[in-house]
């Protein structure tokens, strides 16, 4: 590696409006709460004792896995031995970025694309070398300041994410669920956020109690079914606020009852008002 890995930095938002590079190594790591961002995340493991969970799916990671997030994905990764070094290659892409490279030619974001048939957060190429030469390489140049190094970064990007979306498009590799119950329920929450949900009629819909679902949904999630659901609506909220929509019609939409509490929700998660939604962090990393 050009430079010795850094610990985990738990911000959870980009300061460049480009793209973002980190190689972590931790020992002892916090447990980070399920979160989502603004921008694109390509996490490349090179060890660890790890599970990651991304919306509905979980994924127990091997040395050389890479994982796509999208920005409108929650996700969390989980240690299981913290005996063992966790180490990882983190790339953040803001999406205006990700399309400039594209420059009119081909999606560079189909990797992403979870409505895709087929789609999988996670690829597992038979040969990672090549991910994690060009990885590194991007890890040296943003490290210095030598002749031409934007020109080498973009370079080592395209390749990056044209040789990401051609695994994708060939990969097969499946999700595992600790419980189909949970999984179903994510499914049916991600499709029905706008409308009244509670966990006796979630209870109802999956023909189990009320106790069980939550005490399985917190196992397996590592949170409530009620925290859930407001996660999902306050980031689908927050997506609508930049795209232009009114905070007001934004709360409606996405299953507030009520704009002082879709107000209160929303400053508490983004330390910020719905109005100034442009300047807001997600807190997940620190709840």
């Amino acid at each position: 590696m050009a430079r010795s890995p850094e610990p985990f930095d738990p911000r959870q938002e980009m300061r460049r409006g480009d793209f973002e590079l980190f190689h972590n190594l931790d020992t002892r790591l916090s447990a980070v709460g399920l979160h989502h961002h603004d921008f694109y995340e390509v996490y490349y493991f090179l060890r660890g004792a790890v599970d990651y969970r991304i919306e509905d799916k979980l994924y127990c990671l091997q040395a050389g896995d890479l994982l796509l997030v999208s920005p409108m994905e929650l996700h969390q990764a989980t240690i299981l031995d913290h005996s063992i070094p966790y180490e990882r290659i983190v790339l953040w892409i803001s999406r205006p970025y990700l399309d400039s490279l594209a420059d009119g030619g081909e999606e560079l974001t189909h990797c992403f694309d979870s409505s895709r048939e087929g789609h999988s957060n996670l690829l597992r190429p038979v040969d990672h070398g090549p991910l994690q030469i060009l990885l590194e390489h991007l890890l040296e140049e943003r490290a210095g300041d030598r002749y031409g190094s934007a020109l080498y970064i973009r370079g080592c990007l395209l390749q990056l994410l044209v040789l990401i979306n051609r695994l994708a498009m060939a990969s097969h590799v499946s999700s595992e669920s600790s419980s189909p119950l949970v999984s179903s329920i994510v499914r049916y929450i991600n499709g029905h956020y706008a409308e009244p949900l509670s966990l006796d009629a979630l209870a109802a819909l999956a023909h189990v109690s009320k106790y069980y679902l939550s005490h399985e949904f917190s196992r397996v999630m590592g949170t409530s079914v009620y925290r859930f659901i407001t996660l999902k609506r306050l980031q689908m909220a927050r997506e609508l606020l930049l795209r232009g929509v009114s905070a007001g019609e934004a709360a409606v939409r996405c299953g507030f009852s009520d704009y002082p509490n879709f107000f209160r929700a929303f400053r508490a998660r983004y330390h910020c008002n719905p109005r100034d939604c442009s300047v807001c962090t997600d807190a997940a990393s620190q709840a």
